[in-house]
């Protein structure tokens, strides 16, 4: 029976498009603290779920566990030093799927059959691959 104003953890699992499993993992690992009803079953409020958005959104961008627990603490003496390593972490991704796109782009309109062969191309590797000198 739903309280009001609360939802289970399969609605909310549901809603948010995750298992069951994780919402556990996540309250084991501190990160959620859901209400307890008489039965002792969770009971998640509109707050619950704002965090688990969070929780998902700061996972989507490549953070760990670790460091949303930093991030959803505001105490956290570390919290600063966490989310400025977070930030450059996600300018060098960012970075990398402009290389991506620009060679994804050239590839799209490349004349050439096999887009390795072409010197344009190859120089959007370059980076990773450097001076063989062969």
């Amino acid at each position: 029976m739903k309280s009001r104003g609360t939802a289970s953890i399969g609605a909310i699992a549901k809603r948010v498009g995750l298992e069951t499993h994780v919402l556990r993992h996540w309250e084991d690992v501190g990160l959620l603290r859901p209400g307890r009803d008489g039965a002792g079953r969770r009971r998640y409020v509109p707050e619950d779920l704002v965090r688990i958005a969070v929780i998902q959104r700061s996972k989507a961008a490549g953070m760990t566990l670790e460091q949303v627990q930093v991030l959803l603490d505001a105490d956290a003496p570390e919290r600063h030093r966490v989310l400025a390593a977070h930030i450059a972490d996600l300018d060098r991704r960012m970075e990398e799927m402009r290389r991506s796109r620009e060679m994804t782009e050239h590839a799209l309109s490349c004349r050439a059959h096999d887009v390795a062969t072409c010197p344009r191309f190859k120089a959007a590797v370059d980076d990773l691959v450097g001076d063989l000198g062969w």
